[in-house]
């Protein structure tokens, strides 16, 4: 029995981390206006899962790409869903850890900043990502916890 796919577009993963620093603030980066998608709105940094790539190597080699960071990653931070021209993206949000190097951003990005991780939806996301950092940061305070 063979698996047909759903009409409509097809699904893509992607992988975001948020990266905690020894003072436990989270780095944005901002998308720069030569990106080819959400100019100039804030992000995670992270892409997408390439064909046999394990998400957790993926995420490791995006951030490196992005922001010259080592980072260990340390748990699911939850998931959400973009719309993209050609695909619907499947997001997985993961918590990661600083280890090494300094930031320095890729030309996709133009600004960043480490922010207390309370303070993460003051920032201007992109669609549906702003959707789920608002959720997380309220999950955050309804817990306790800063991150």
């Amino acid at each position: 029995m063979s698996q047909e796919q759903a009409p409509g577009k097809p699904f893509a993963l992607a992988v975001k981390a948020l990266i905690a620093d020894d003072q436990d603030r989270i780095l944005a980066i901002r998308r720069s206006m030569d990106s080819k998608q959400f100019k100039h709105a804030w992000d995670l940094p992270g892409g997408k899962v390439d064909p046999g790539e394990s998400f957790d190597v993926a995420l490791v080699r995006e951030v490196q790409e992005e922001t010259g960071l080592t980072v260990a990653l340390e748990g699911v931070a939850g998931a959400t869903e973009y719309e993209m021209p050609g695909s619907r993206l499947a997001v997985l949000v993961l918590r990661a850890r600083r280890v090494s190097g300094e930031v320095s951003l890729s030309s996709e990005h133009d600004d960043l900043t480490w922010i207390p991780s309370a303070d993460l939806a003051t920032l201007d996301f992109h669609g549906q990502l702003r959707e789920f950092v608002v959720d997380y940061c309220k999950k955050l305070q309804a817990s306790g916890k800063e991150d």
